[in-house]
């Protein structure tokens, strides 16, 4: 995880306001402001790997390629990485939270930046696998049609231990804190992790990846 400075929720949501739109989906704004807070933090994603994983290296070669593609302004770029950072380190606390990571084989395999970064990013996942407060999971291609999800999902459990879900499309992103709506997510979460690769498959798998061999 990155070190650095320790956000708070008000100052989240403080430095989204001053971030000029820069491509953030609707609902993650709010998110990032409980994000800092809870206490259990379920991701899943596909393609790319989960911001809160990304090193500033991976993480500034999506933002640069969202600059070439027009997307965002090079200003938002880099205030894009600056925050990710600043979320990152957010969870670096006394007590900080577990971290359940179950990632697409896709975001393994999908190389971003060139060898050197993707290298040190599959590194990163391994140092993360090893901390005490986190699982890192691959659900591998061979799922197929019991993967649970075909889009990202967040699942925070905050204080409390409600939970919130938080989930988005390419054009559009969701807050949901209905609990009629969010169990039903969180069950089909702990599914996904029942057909995953197990932790110490998935670090073989992302050594394998590392060295280059199938």
């Amino acid at each position: 995880m990155a070190l650095g400075l320790v956000g708070t929720a008000d100052a989240f949501e403080r430095e989204y306001r001053e971030i000029k739109h820069g491509g953030l989906l609707e609902g993650f704004p709010e998110y990032v402001k409980y994000e800092g807070r809870a206490v259990e933090i379920r991701l899943y994603n596909i393609g790319i790997i989960p911001g809160l994983l990304q090193t500033p290296e991976y993480a500034r070669v999506l933002a640069d390629s969202a600059v070439r593609r027009g997307a965002i302004t090079p200003e938002q770029a880099d205030e894009r990485v600056a925050f990710l950072a600043e979320r990152q380190a957010a969870l670096v606390r006394p007590r900080p939270p577990m971290v359940f990571v179950t990632m697409d084989e896709s975001c393994i395999r999908r190389p971003v930046g060139g060898a050197k970064v993707m290298d040190a990013q599959l590194a990163h996942l391994i140092q993360f696998a090893g901390l005490p407060n986190t699982l890192l999971q691959v659900a591998p291609y061979e799922m197929g049609e019991r993967r649970t999800f075909d889009l990202p999902v967040n699942l925070l459990t905050l204080p409390d231990r409600s939970v919130i879900c938080y989930a988005e499309s390419q054009a559009q992103g969701n807050l949901d804190r209905d609990s009629t709506s969010v169990v039903p997510v969180l069950t089909a979460y702990h599914q996904l992790q029942a057909e995953a690769m197990s932790q110490a498959a998935s670090v073989a798998m992302i050594e394998q990846v590392r060295k280059g061999t199938p």
